[in-house]
């Protein structure tokens, strides 16, 4: 199984973008993982664009509405995934400043919250990139390294 990041805009923070090379470079690996960036535009049109690069995909998208869990959960729905022979591409979805359009919303097989709060989107994915690290350390028992 492959995985996908997707996100409006290419990160511009000096923090974001090191944390996610860092973190990507990690989970290589352990699996397969390819970064896109999509250009900015109206949440509609940053949502189509977002569709678009997760064609053919099982879409994850990190969204406030989405549904609370930890990451002990986030590890039990990738070894489901992978169990699953049909799922050869996951894609994780981040949005730009405006959010997620209702659209892609509906698209999305899972939603994930990290909270009720809003939080800038370059955050948001240098923290769900982390996560998928941290998933793939728990599933191969390692210690989680800094």
């Amino acid at each position: 199984m492959k995985w996908k990041f997707v996100v409006v805009g290419k990160p511009s923070l000096k923090y974001a973008r090191l944390g996610i090379e860092e973190y990507l470079k990690r989970i290589r690996k352990y699996v397969g993982v390819d970064f896109v960036s999509v250009k900015n535009g109206t949440k509609e049109e940053e949502g189509e664009r977002l569709l678009k690069a997760s064609e053919n995909s099982y879409r994850i998208v990190f969204d406030e509405r989405g549904e609370l869990i930890d990451t002990k959960t986030l590890t039990e729905k990738v070894n489901k995934l992978e169990m699953d022979g049909s799922c050869k591409l996951v894609t994780v979805l981040i949005g730009g400043a405006e959010g997620h359009s209702a659209d892609l919303r509906d698209s999305a097989d899972l939603i994930i919250s990290f909270g009720r709060m809003t939080i800038q989107h370059e955050l948001a994915l240098t923290a769900a990139v982390e996560q998928f690290y941290r998933v793939y350390t728990i599933k191969r028992g390692e210690p989680y390294h800094r």
